[in-house]
């Protein structure tokens, strides 16, 4: 039985690596975009997330350091290029929207207080996981009242608020208010999965960008990697409570140019009309030309859209109505930079069934490499 059992582990544990092997072959090195997404990481809290890029940035960069927001500054000096050469900036933020824990009641019920934009419609019956200094907890996220069998029809049709939304971990109410401290974190817990064309998770926003801030460079070394321009890439904190860590990077680094990588809405699903879907899967990486943020700057958008052309990568320019990313933090700090955003569409963001196509997300890379490769 013992002999059975671990020569079907071993067939386990090769299926499994050559899955990884058949990733990385593709193209698309999808198994650290599922350990990114699956790690947890909200603002102010993205330390987990931090030690896992620095584990896989060995030798592309040739400094590394923390800052005291937390973020992670990882500089790639110019190769063959003299004094004062271009300084471009990747900002890539780190953390994923959650809650932290607000207050455990007697019953052991723990409340939350969130981390980043919810839709509470989108809340209901979700597995989370609450992360501790001792040790992480499996847990169900509900909101109170009635559940369906003894409510009336008048509560079947409310949408809760978000203070109305409490977790349960299934222990005893002595064991939950030993263990679990105001300020301890909750995230999502649902396994990333690759779908045919496309990748769906939790935590693509913005895992996304951590994987092409490694990613865009390791293409880049396979080009040559004789980059002409100085590149840092900072990957960045607390980003969904308000570009809080970019701006502080980025008033350290003060870049020429600042490349905002992001996700962004692929609203191209039923309900939506066309001219409000943002980006459309399978049409290329987004070239973010605005949103509430900030406003690209447009011979920064010309040279990405002729890199694009000139080396067939597909893309889609985008403008979003709402909303904002670090590429704005860039453009405004210090001195100021020339912006631009480079994203990924996203569909149902902010859930946990956030949704990339391969593709698209080849396409930022790939487009990422030849603009750091061509800078002067």
């Amino acid at each position: 039985m013992a002999k059975r059992t671990a020569k079907k582990a071993g067939k386990k544990a090769a299926k499994k690596a050559g899955a990884r092997r058949g990733a990385r072959a593709g193209g698309l090195n999808l198994d650290l975009l599922t350990r990114l997404c699956e790690t947890p990481g909200v603002p102010g809290r993205e330390e987990r997330v931090r030690a896992l890029i620095e584990s896989e940035i060995e030798g592309l960069f040739d400094t590394v350091e923390t800052d005291p927001m937390g973020s992670l500054i990882c500089t790639r000096k110019a190769r063959g290029r003299g004094q004062n050469p271009t300084k471009v900036m990747l900002l890539c933020h780190m953390d994923e929207i959650g809650f932290y824990v607000s207050y455990v009641d007697e019953k052991g019920f723990i409340w939350i207080d969130t981390a980043g934009g919810f839709d509470p419609r989108n809340l209901f019956s979700r597995r989370v996981l609450v992360c501790t200094k001792g040790r992480d907890y499996h847990g169900v996220m509900n909101p109170c009242g009635r559940p369906v069998h003894i409510s009336s029809p008048e509560e079947r049709t409310k949408v809760p608020q978000l203070k109305e939304f409490f977790v349960d971990i299934g222990l005893p109410a002595e064991q939950v208010k030993s263990r679990v401290k105001i300020g301890d974190y909750i995230v999502m817990d649902e396994p990333a999965r690759e779908m045919g064309d496309k990748f769906t998770s939790k935590a693509l926003d913005n895992r996304v960008a951590c994987w092409l801030g490694i990613e865009s460079i390791r293409e880049l070394v396979r080009l040559g990697g004789n980059n002409a321009c100085e590149i840092v890439v900072a990957f960045t904190t607390q980003e969904e409570v308000g570009l809080r860590g970019a701006k502080t990077a980025a008033y350290a680094v003060k870049p020429c140019i600042g490349l905002g990588i992001d996700v962004t809405l692929a609203c191209d699903t039923p309900g939506v009309p066309d001219n409000e879907a943002v980006t459309f899967h399978g049409k290329g990486f987004g070239l973010h030309v605005k949103d509430s943020s900030f406003i690209a700057d447009h011979e920064l958008v010309d040279t990405m859209e002729a890199i694009a052309t000139k080396h067939n990568i597909p893309y889609q320019r985008s403008i979003l109505r709402a909303g904002g990313q670090d590429g704005a933090a860039a453009q405004q700090s210090a001195a100021g930079a020339k912006a631009v955003g480079i994203t990924v569409g996203t569909r149902y963001i902010h859930t946990v069934t956030e949704m990339i196509d391969k593709g698209d997300l080849a396409a930022a890379r790939d487009v990422l490499a030849r603009y750091l490769a061509e800078t002067k």
